[in-house]
């Protein structure tokens, strides 16, 4: 669980960070879980976008995908949503 103050770092981080996966129609499946997962071993904060014609709502889709990677959720802001996961071999950011 993250407090206040590293989730304020991280959401300063995250703001010029582009999304680099989307949340299409067909919503949250296995393999966007585990590209995720990839992802966020090799950066540690990722953005992800929920396109228009989403069927699910954002914050079903930031739990499926947090639960799924076994990350954080720092900040679900529009249809964006920031997700944090301290990397075993990466190890970028350094949280107070």
């Amino acid at each position: 669980m993250l407090t206040g103050k590293q989730k304020r770092l991280l959401r300063a981080k995250a703001n010029q960070l582009k999304p680099i996966f989307q949340v299409g129609k067909i919503g949250v499946n296995e393999n966007m879980v585990e590209q995720i997962s990839e992802a966020l071993e090799k950066r540690e904060l990722i953005k992800v976008s929920i396109l228009q014609n989403c069927m699910e709502d954002k914050d079903s889709v930031a739990s499926k995908l947090s639960d799924g990677a076994e990350a954080e959720v720092v900040q679900i802001i529009g249809n964006n949503i920031v997700l944090y996961k301290e990397s075993q071999e990466n190890k970028q950011i350094q949280l107070p």
